[in-house]
């Protein structure tokens, strides 16, 4: 079956070309200014889940996600320390997206080290017309790209002003450099003078970098597709580099109903909710939404699937009953990867006992290990057999202290006819 994609451009199914084509994939990452929260988790979840699943069927991807470590909101939250901040940053989210125990993107580039490309595309752009300088600042000229607003469906006559700037020849215009401010504690040399890039025209410079000027896939949240997106389809396409053929577009998790968001303060950090729930859940709960639709995030639906991880740990533990179809995994994943109703597969091979495929299936999402044993430290069981003697004597409020105290230290004790057997805490 081919594999198809849904492309926010043309509101359509797009189908890949036969593999073994190359798949440059190109995916927007976060703002580095404090610790992610686990929103920031899902396209850097999805796309890598994307990147295996495509590696699979026999495509050969090279999956890109960058991080912006230059940015107006790191100046704002680090006035006088915006590069430490940005480096202390970068290493977090670098650790907690590691902490997912899926393979890392094949590269993650840093705006900060694109500087010299950054400024030899505006150079074009300006050359070209395009852009222009207006006291130290370079503006996209919104007006001179037809197509402005085929992606997010917006009109141009009716688009609305980006940021202000009373330097700018049209309301529409956004900047592509610009000039250093008074107390910003970082900036590189241009024609323009001294100053620092402007959000879209990084992650144009680093696609290309990185990928070349024509690639297959781009995504990134939801959020992104006005006008972050929107302007570096403008920008790149505007000097003649096709970019990408197809817009992928997460949707957003959600906290209570609303868009988690960091400025009301209704978040959790990737770090806090792998450390609460572990990894495999947090992955699993991410299954549970299809990849364009929004989820939601609450100790309800992490518990669900936590509940769901031990149901899979436990038929893995069994034995092979039956053979799976694996082409029912590539029905469901090549028709835009369509995780709910893989997990629910998933769900079917376990109750069958086809765990051969379930292993296969589940190593895809970073789950393959959930069935491996796992060899408790001697002192976990000590305490697990302080607890079962405790049990047979009767001594509950012991028994119950001992267990709690294997729960705190990441251990389940599980009563067995022969004794007991410890489990990791999902």
């Amino acid at each position: 079956m081919t594999v198809r994609l849904y492309d926010t451009q043309t509101k359509a199914l797009v189908e890949l070309p036969p593999a073994p084509a190359q798949v440059g994939m190109y995916v927007c990452g976060p703002t580095v200014y404090q610790r992610a929260h686990i929103g920031n988790a899902v396209p850097f979840v999805i796309f890598a889940w994307l990147r295996n699943w495509l590696r699979e069927r026999g495509y050969d991807v090279t999956y890109v996600h960058n991080i912006t470590d230059v940015n107006d909101r790191i100046y704002e939250v680090a006035p006088g320390a915006s590069a430490e901040r940005a480096r202390a940053a970068t290493e977090w989210y670098l650790q907690d997206t590691a902490s997912f125990g899926l393979e890392m993107p094949d590269a993650q580039p840093l705006a900060t080290e694109t500087i010299p490309e950054i400024v030899s595309l505006i150079e074009e752009l300006v050359a070209a017309g395009n852009a222009y300088e207006s006291g130290g600042d370079v503006y996209f000229r919104v007006s001179s790209f037809e197509t402005y607003g085929a992606l997010s469906g917006q009109r141009p006559d009716e688009v609305e002003e980006q940021e202000p700037g009373a330097l700018k020849e049209d309301h529409r215009d956004f900047a592509l450099w610009k000039a250093t401010k008074e107390g910003e504690d970082t900036s590189w040399e241009s024609p323009w003078g001294l100053g620092r890039p402007g959000w879209h025209i990084e992650c144009s410079a680093m696609a290309e970098k990185t990928l070349g000027p024509e690639f297959l896939i781009h995504g990134g949240g939801l959020d992104l597709v006005f006008p972050h997106h929107e302007n570096e389809r403008a920008q790149s396409q505007a000097v003649g580099r096709p970019f990408a053929k197809i817009w992928m577009h997460n949707g957003l998790l959600r906290f209570t109903g609303a868009k988690m968001s960091k400025s009301v303060g209704n978040v959790a950090t990737i770090q806090e909710v792998i450390g609460e729930w572990g990894r495999e859940a947090a992955l699993l709960f991410l299954m549970t939404g299809h990849w364009r639709k929004p989820l939601e995030f609450s100790g309800e639906t992490m518990t669900a699937a936590s509940v769901q991880v031990e149901s899979l740990r436990n038929a893995l533990r069994g034995e092979t009953r039956a053979e799976g179809d694996w082409q029912e995994l590539a029905a469901v994943l090549d028709d835009d990867f369509n995780t709910p109703a893989a997990l629910a597969l998933f769900h079917r091979w376990a109750r069958e006992g086809a765990l051969d495929e379930l292993r296969r299936g589940l190593a895809v999402f970073g789950l393959g290990s959930l069935g491996d044993s796992v060899e408790a430290p001697a002192e976990i069981v000590v305490l697990a057999r302080a607890r079962t003697e405790a049990r047979a004597a009767r001594h509950f409020a012991e028994s119950d202290r001992l267990r709690d105290e294997l729960a705190a230290a990441g251990w389940e004790v599980r009563d067995v006819p022969d004794g007991f057997e410890l489990v990791p805490s999902a």
